[in-house]
């Protein structure tokens, strides 16, 4: 009843407030603080929408979707659920693979709803709404005030929240961190519906920290500061080839090691098949397929069936001469394939908009809205050489059907006191293989792609590497201890109990529910 009711109402809605209010007639619980009126999306018709992620993989199902504009309306929203035995999962712009961002029979908030205005903060902090997109706090920064946030992703469609309950990763993440690191402060609504602003040094500098890369299960950030640096005006992008997979990481690892003024700022790379492949082949190095094409006479006839791409950029802003001396002057120290070298010169928006033209394609394509049963790992610097001979040239020897990153981040750029579980190594690398799902007959099929994930996973248990899943995804809670280990699951758990003790967010992502959520540290010291 409760469904039919909610689903109705939600295509008839006006505002978050209301929404709440007919939920609460169902329940015939209390009225909740009221808020402000906010208009309703128009593509909530059905709840159907909201029961499934950019993964595809994954269907469940909400008893309703509320889309609040405030913070008031989030903090309503999330005392309503708690008072009636609902779960909340706080849901950006649907790129979860896993269903991490459903709540099946809960309430999912669409956070699109939070995305304006933005403000300037002292000149060097963006004051951003959470369920802003990355391109749009990008198109303020660049076009009103020649500024730019200090961390990306590779892809900017993704809200600010979202990324900040994970990680957020790209190649800069060496030199400035990850976007969880380049936060001053946080507008966070906790488990039980309360408010709170919190910062490094505020009495809830442990919230703060806690929600960062928290998957969401402490409380939901609504506003953030985003760290910013002046935008450059152009980037020269390159890609370099190797086939020694040992010279590439060595290469890539003295290249973060020496972040400085005479470094690149932008550090990335791939795996890819050495041969024709029309998704994993030589065809995918080349910037500019219609300036340079990809020679294979210059692969040493003794490499294996995988090659290696470094990816690199720098920032500019002066003649083109200039930056050409100054990259020729870097690039010669590496050890990469001669004759295999692409570059660009391209602005610097143009750059971190790469994947929306990717995104362009892939939906003209179809393979935007098939199934994407992707895998990241966080393996440490001392077991990626065995990684490659263990996982690239042999599991993945053939390719996957889309990218395989590859690249070296520092760990000293993230704070321990976040709660994202990172691999000992000072140096570890994000191996990202990001799977594309064909329609059938083409290809393997989902099945066969998660079955090759799993094989990847457990080969890396049996060789003993040090690694962790980056957007971890498992099925129970002894899975879950054993990601964090005991020491980190002690205080994730603490942290749960201390911000969301009814258990009710994020249940999507399988670590607690209200049945398993541990009782608070100070009740818990009284036993």
């Amino acid at each position: 009843m409760l469904i039919k009711s909610a689903t109705k109402f939600i295509e008839n809605s006006h505002s978050a407030a209301a929404m709440i209010a007919c939920l609460e007639n169902q329940h015939g619980s209390s009225t909740t603080s009221s808020s402000s009126a906010s208009a309703a999306d128009p593509a909530a018709s059905s709840l159907e929408p909201y029961a499934t992620d950019f993964g595809g993989m994954v269907r469940a199902v909400p008893t309703a979707v509320i889309r609040p504009s405030t913070v008031d309306e989030v903090a309503a929203a999330i005392r309503f659920a708690a008072s009636n035995g609902l779960t909340v999962a706080a849901r950006g712009n649907g790129h979860s693979i896993h269903g991490q961002a459903s709540a099946a029979g809960g309430l999912v908030l669409d956070m699109r709803g939070l995305s304006g205005p933005i403000q300037l903060v002292a000149g060097e902090y963006a004051d951003v709404p959470a369920g802003a997109l990355w391109e749009e706090v990008l198109e303020w920064a660049a076009a009103e005030h020649g500024l730019s946030p200090a961390s990306w992703t590779d892809y900017l469609g993704l809200t600010v929240g979202g990324t900040l309950s994970n990680g957020g990763v790209s190649g800069q993440a060496f030199r400035h961190g990850p976007q969880v690191a380049n936060v001053g402060l946080l507008e966070v609504v906790t488990g039980d519906g309360e408010r709170h602003l919190c910062s490094p040094q505020s009495e809830d500098a442990d919230l703060f920290f806690s929600v960062l890369g928290g998957l969401g299960q402490f409380g939901v950030i609504t506003r953030a500061w985003i760290r910013l640096l002046p935008a450059p005006d152009m980037v020269k992008w390159i890609r370099v080839v190797y086939n020694d997979f040992a010279c590439y990481s060595s290469d890539a690892e003295s290249l973060v090691s020496r972040a400085g003024p005479n470094s690149f700022d932008y550090v990335e790379g791939f795996a890819f098949v050495n041969s024709h492949d029309p998704v994993n082949g030589f065809g995918s190095v080349p910037l500019d397929q219609a300036r340079h094409s990809f020679d294979p006479t210059h692969v040493p006839p003794n490499s294996g069936p995988l090659l290696y791409c470094l990816e690199v950029a720098l920032h500019y802003v002066d003649a083109v001469d200039a930056v050409d001396q100054r990259t020729a002057e870097m690039l010669q120290r590496l050890r990469y394939i001669r004759g295999l070298e692409f570059y660009a010169h391209v602005p610097y928006i143009d750059f971190l908009t790469r994947v929306k033209r990717a995104e362009v394609e892939a939906r003209a394509n179809g393979s935007w809205h098939t199934p994407h049963p992707w895998l990241n790992i966080l393996v440490s610097a001392s077991d990626i050489v065995d990684f490659d001979r263990e996982i690239f040239r042999k599991i993945l020897r053939h390719g996957i059907g889309g990218p395989m990153l590859v690249y070296p981040m520092l760990r000293r750029k993230w704070d321990e006191r976040m709660s994202v579980a990172l691999p000992e190594g000072e140096i570890f690398y994000l191996v990202a293989l990001l799977r594309f799902a064909l329609p059938q007959p083409v290809g393997p099929t989902v099945e066969e792609m998660l079955a090759e994930n799993r094989a990847v996973v457990d080969r890396c248990r049996s060789a003993g590497f040090d690694f962790k899943l980056y957007i971890p995804h498992y099925r129970d809670q002894t899975q879950w201890r054993a990601h964090f280990g005991e020491k980190g699951w002690r205080r994730f758990a603490d942290r749960k109990a201390r911000y969301d003790p009814a258990g009710i967010l994020a249940p999507g992502q399988l670590i607690f529910s209200p049945e398993t959520t541990p009782a608070s540290p100070a009740v818990s010291s009284r036993h």
